[in-house]
């Protein structure tokens, strides 16, 4: 489980990507993200398909433990092709089964949903694989840092974040441990029908759940005694500072934009 589920883990690899600024890299993938919902096309889409795999030789980070990362977001993907292939109407008509039908547009709209959504996932995986949550953690901090005007609590939803995104792996960690607990008492969690293993299911759920707010539990009492406030204006050990690197990275959004663009209007 822990081995598929990918987000919140951090590789401490030492390449282009990881060595970027943290503000860089967030404000690139949210703009390269608007980028992605533009994409209508093959060739938008497949151009979109080789800078993913460019940002991921750049990063050294391997193929397929990023196509890992999106299984546990398979079911969702495949749920909202299924929709598509039956709710979307135009074009040719397929199949017809009188009380539905599947036309072309289905089918072709059904694919591009999927990609944009796998796409989505990749570039934010890349992210965080090659930022640890400190990093982002800091970097978010410094670009809501404006907000503060407005008395938006910048730093505890920056801390709320960090320690989310900590809490994943561990969770994911716990749950393997519950699991193999179960299937030595005799527990059949990864067989039988579909509903058999909802059922079976819902008993990790609660020691779960238990084991989670023990442990946020513990962490409330350690930052208690360590007199952590709040509301206190604090500084920060580690300093980011934008480099000419970072600025190109975002310079080259406008490139990427504009041959997606052309290849959009020109009907590629």
């Amino acid at each position: 489980m822990k081995d598929k589920f990918i987000i919140g883990r951090y590789l401490p690899l030492d390449s282009i990507i990881h060595r970027l600024d943290p503000r860089a890299k967030l404000i690139f993938v949210f703009f390269f993200i608007i980028i992605i919902f533009f994409a209508h096309s093959v060739a938008t889409y497949a151009w979109l398909f080789l800078l993913i795999m460019i940002f991921l030789r750049l990063s050294q980070i391997k193929l397929w433990f990023l196509v890992k990362g999106l299984t546990p977001i398979w079911f969702f993907m495949i749920f909202t092709f299924v929709m598509h292939l039956f709710l979307t109407k135009g074009g040719t008509t397929l199949v017809d089964f009188r009380l539905f039908t599947i036309d072309s547009n289905g089918v072709i709209e059904g694919i591009y949903i999927v990609l944009r959504l796998a796409f989505i996932v990749m570039i934010s995986t890349i992210m965080t694989l090659s930022t640890s949550p400190i990093q982002l953690t800091d970097a978010l901090e410094r670009l809501l840092s404006p907000l503060k005007v407005v008395k938006l609590p910048v730093h505890q939803l920056s801390l709320m974040m960090s320690i989310a995104l900590r809490f994943i792996p561990t969770l994911m960690e716990e749950l393997d441990k519950i699991i193999l607990s179960q299937k030595s008492r005799g527990s059949e969690i990864s067989s039988g029908s579909i509903p058999n293993r909802v059922k079976a299911f819902v008993p990790l759920l609660i020691p779960l759940f238990i084991s989670a707010f023990q442990r946020a539990e513990d962490l409330a009492i350690a930052m208690e005694v360590r007199g952590y406030n709040p509301d206190t204006e604090r500084t920060s050990y580690r300093r980011l500072q934008f480099k000419a690197q970072d600025i190109w990275t975002l310079v080259l959004l406008v490139p990427i934009a504009v041959v997606l663009f052309g290849l959009k209007y020109l009907g590629v």
